[in-house]
């Protein structure tokens, strides 16, 4: 029996990995500009929101383990193949490579800031990407490797400039500001939409959970440390930025992060933070790579997508979906290049899309609770519906007031309705002649999991069933 390559440092290290982006410093330096550091306030309640995501996606990965479609599968399960393609294909795979390109965008962005050399700023999103591509072809060792290592650096550069800013210890001038700039209670939950962002993520550790060892243990206890982690790390940041950066001008930086290390320690703590930008962006890239083309080999052996997305190469990496995924990271990075406003705006975008995902996977607790009470799960959610039903009533609150401006709030809804709209007519199509299976009929668990393996579809191909 193989040996399981995966711990539990790897595993928050995965679930971190994507979480703390380039955008995410962007978002925690323009939220605590807003509000100052009570922006700490709401940045707890989104992290305790996106807790009970955790918790959902735990106790369905338990009652269906060892998956490597992840989310698409319980709600292949729950809810039937219609849900399934329109919350995959457009609430989590569209949304994360997207994502996954302005996080490059941003980082070039910000590297040919400081490095002004004669080049197009593309040229670093393209390097990053293309060694990206080869560590995640060499499989999960490889992933793992440079995981651990680039994750627990960025974090403890973090934590550093944290700590330095928090007890005055910079070489820069202090600035003598009031630690709020409001107490206004709706306003402080409000914020909490923005802080949403800073904590979406974690559960990209479940579709490499077969490569995890104890992982009904290890899977939840580490998306679970993984969000404490973050907000921890990030609440010290704040308190640093009380101290060396005037709210004002975090709100209205483009670049807070970069704002914040200059006036910490000079040029110095500006290359600081580009270098922690460098690792945020290779941290959650590889974290994409990895975790969107196992979802992608997962939802191909459900005939969910072309049958190619299941290949492996030698190493076992579904090696075409590698390619996809980093081909369509390079596409966005070059649609967002150099354009603030459009790294703002698929920002809000990407995290619309993801929020629906989230949605679904309480919906699919709540169904498969009724439909299976008396199935197995090594993880179950306490307390009944109540942290399912409170993260899809939060998680609609945040959609409901994904941004300030109303104007960029109704074009967010407007592309969110018309996506889906085209993924809906699209999945009616592939259901009823690729799959050739009831659109919305919900799909038994013990055949869902049948889909891992590879005899599922020869016996179908031969009764003529799907091609």
């Amino acid at each position: 029996m193989e040996e399981k390559k995966l711990g539990l440092g790897s595993v928050v290290s995965v679930s971190v990995g994507l979480v703390v982006a380039t955008s995410c410093l962007v978002s925690l330096g323009q939220g605590a500009g807003t509000v100052g550091v009570i922006f700490i306030v709401a940045m707890i309640v989104a992290c305790l929101l996106n807790m009970t995501t955790i918790a959902s996606l735990s106790e369905l990965n338990a009652l269906m383990p060892n998956t490597t479609g992840g989310l698409a599968q319980y709600t292949l399960a729950a809810l039937g193949p219609f849900p399934t393609l329109i919350s995959m294909v457009g609430g989590y795979l569209f949304c994360n490579v997207l994502s996954c390109g302005v996080e490059a965008s941003i980082f070039a962005y910000a590297l040919g800031e400081v490095i002004p050399l004669p080049i197009p700023t593309i040229t670093y999103t393209v390097i990053v990407t293309v060694v990206l591509l080869i560590a995640n072809l060499n499989g999960v060792d490889m992933f793992a490797k440079v995981q651990d290592a680039v994750t627990y650096l960025m974090i403890a550069s973090m934590v550093i400039l944290g700590i330095i800013g928090a007890l005055g210890m910079g070489t820069g001038e202090k600035v003598n500001q009031p630690m709020n700039m409001t107490m206004d209670l709706p306003t402080i939950v409000s914020m909490s939409a923005v802080a949403f962002w800073l904590f979406i993520g974690a559960e990209y550790v479940i579709p490499v959970s077969k490569e995890v060892r104890n992982a009904k243990r290890n899977v939840p206890l580490g998306m679970f440390l993984g969000l404490g982690i973050i907000c921890l790390v990030q609440s010290i940041l704040v308190l640093g930025f009380h101290n060396y950066t005037p709210w004002t001008d975090l709100a209205n930086s483009a670049a807070p992060h970069m704002l914040y290390g200059e006036n910490l320690l000079g040029n110095a703590g500006r290359l600081w933070m580009v270098f922690v930008a460098a690792l945020a962006l290779i941290s959650s890239q590889n974290s994409g790579i990895n975790g969107l083309s196992s979802i992608c080999q997962g939802m191909a052996k459900m005939n969910m997508m072309p049958q190619c997305f299941a290949k492996t190469n030698k190493k076992n990496v579904p090696y075409i979906g590698v390619w996809f995924v980093s081909i369509l990271i390079l596409i966005f990075a070059f649609l967002s290049n150099d354009s603030s406003d459009a790294i703002s705006f698929f920002i809000l975008v990407a995290s619309v899309f993801w929020m629906v995902s989230y949605i679904f996977a309480h919906i699919d607790v709540l169904i498969l609770r009724k439909r299976l009470p008396k199935a197995p799960r090594s993880f179950k959610v306490p307390l009944g519906p109540l942290f399912p039903v409170i993260g899809i009533l939060g998680t609609a609150y945040m959609i409901l007031n994904i941004s300030t401006d109303p104007a960029e709030r109704n074009a967010i809804w407007l592309i969110t309705i018309v996506v889906f709209l085209i993924l809906g007519i699209y999945s009616v199509f592939w259901i009823k002649f690729k799959m050739k299976m009831p659109v919305f009929k919900s799909v038994p668990v013990p055949k869902v999991l049948a889909m891992e393996n590879n005899m599922y579809y020869l016996i179908r191909k031969r009764r003529g069933i799907c091609k």
